[in-house]
C-alpha cells in the first residue's frame, strides 16, 4: 500500500469534504458528499453514541444510496447539523425521489464538545442551534482539498491528554483500489504511549505524516486507567471510504474491520463512556477483481487508514487561546 496523492480520504475519487468552525462556539461541522448517492454502511462500538439515520443503512433497508454523511461536535445538538445539509442538497435537487418531491439522505454521527471551553450560550429564544447553518456552510465548502487538525468536527475536540482533531489519510492498493479514511478524534483514551510524543499508531505511519518518530521506546506496563471524561463527553467519529463497488453488507464489513485501526490508535477505545462510531462509504467506480482478495485488503486498509488518521488529527491540532488541554506541538515541539 501506498498513500494517494493528497493522503487524504478524497484520494478516493467522487467524494469530497467541506468543513465549518465556528471558534467562539469552539465546535464545527464536517461533511462528505458525492455528485451522486453512494453505498454506505455503519457500525457501532463505542457505550455512549449519538446518531442520526443510521438504521437505514442496515442491508435490508429500502435506500441503498446516501447523498452526504456528516460528522459534527455538539452532542445532540449537533445533529441538527444534518438538517443544514439536507437543505443545501434539495436546494441543489439532490435526494431519494419520492413523487415529485426529493428527500436528500444524510445520516450523522456526534461527538461531545460542550465543556471544551467554548462559548455554548446562543440565545434561548434561538429557533434552532448553530449547526444547521455549520452545516451547510461545510457542504457548501465540500471539495478534494481539506483542512485537518483544529477544524470542522476537530475543531474543538480533546483526547485523554491533548488535543484531538480531525484527521485523514489514504491508501492505494496493488488491485487499484483506493481507500481513505477521515475522523474527528474525541477520545476518552490517549494516542501518545506513555508521557511521550510517541504514537500509538506508529507502526502504521507512512514517511513523516506524524513526525515519523517511530515506535516509543520500552515503557513499563500502563497502570489501569482511569475515566477522565464523564458519560457522552468522549467520541471517536469516522468515515472510510473506498472507489470499490460494494453491496451495504459488504460495506458494513469494512466499517467492523476498521475498528481495529481505531483500537490500535487510540488506548483505551470503545470504552462504555465514548461513542465510537465508523461509517463505510464506497463509490461503486471500480468493480472487484476478485472479491475475496479485494474485500479482504478493503479492510485491513480502512484499519490502516483510520489509525495513521487518528495520529494526524492530533499531530496537526492548533492552540486557541482558552484551551483546556495543550496540542501534541505545543507539549512536544513540533518542527515546521
Amino acid at each position: 500500500m501506498r498513500p494517494g496523492p493528497g493522503n487524504l480520504i478524497t484520494d478516493v475519487a467522487g467524494f469530497r469534504v467541506g468543513n465549518a468552525s465556528d471558534p467562539v462556539l469552539r465546535s464545527g461541522v464536517t461533511v462528505l458528499t458525492a455528485d451522486r448517492p453512494f453505498t454506505a454502511a455503519v457500525h457501532v462500538m463505542g457505550g455512549a453514541p449519538g446518531s442520526r439515520e443510521t438504521d437505514l443503512l442496515a442491508p435490508d433497508r429500502l435506500v441503498n444510496g446516501v447523498d452526504a454523511l456528516v460528522l459534527s461536535g455538539g452532542s445532540a445538538f449537533g445533529l441538527d447539523a444534518c438538517s443544514g445539509v439536507m437543505a443545501g442538497l434539495r436546494a441543489m435537487g439532490r435526494g431519494y425521489a419520492v413523487g415529485d418531491q426529493r428527500v436528500p439522505i444524510v445520516p450523522g454521527a456526534i461527538l461531545f464538545d460542550l465543556l471544551n471551553g467554548g462559548d455554548k450560550s446562543w440565545p434561548e429564544a434561538a429557533v434552532t442551534s448553530p449547526y444547521p447553518a455549520l452545516g451547510r456552510a461545510a457542504l457548501e465548502a465540500a471539495a478534494a482539498d481539506f483542512g485537518l487538525g483544529s477544524v470542522g468536527a476537530g475543531t474543538g475536540a480533546m483526547t485523554g491528554t491533548l488535543k484531538g482533531g480531525l484527521g485523514s489519510a489514504s491508501a492505494v492498493l496493488p488491485s487499484g483500489i483506493t481507500v481513505g479514511a477521515l475522523v474527528a478524534v474525541n477520545a476518552l483514551g490517549q494516542v501518545t504511549a506513555g508521557n511521550g510524543p510517541w504514537f500509538l499508531a506508529a507502526p502504521f505511519e507512512e514517511g513523516a505524516e506524524f513526525g515519523g518518530l517511530g515506535p516509543a521506546p520500552a515503557l513499563p506496563a500502563p497502570a489501569a486507567p482511569l475515566p477522565m471524561k464523564r458519560m457522552g463527553e468522549a467520541t471517536t467519529i469516522a468515515i472510510v471510504a473506498t472507489d470499490a463497488v460494494l453491496t451495504k453488507a459488504e460495506a458494513h464489513r469494512v466499517a467492523v474491520a476498521a475498528h481495529d485501526g481505531m483500537a490500535r490508535a487510540i488506548c483505551p477505545s470503545h470504552t462504555l463512556l465514548d461513542g465510537d462510531l465508523v461509517f463505510a462509504a464506497a463509490s461503486g467506480a471500480r468493480a472487484l477483481q476478485d472479491p475475496l482478495t479485494d474485500l479482504f485488503q478493503i479492510g485491513h486498509a480502512a484499519a490502516v487508514c483510520l489509525s495513521r488518521a487518528i495520529a494526524r488529527a492530533v499531530w496537526l491540532a492548533s492552540p486557541q487561546r482558552g484551551d483546556l488541554q495543550p496540542c501534541w506541538s505545543e507539549r512536544f515541539g513540533r518542527k515546521g
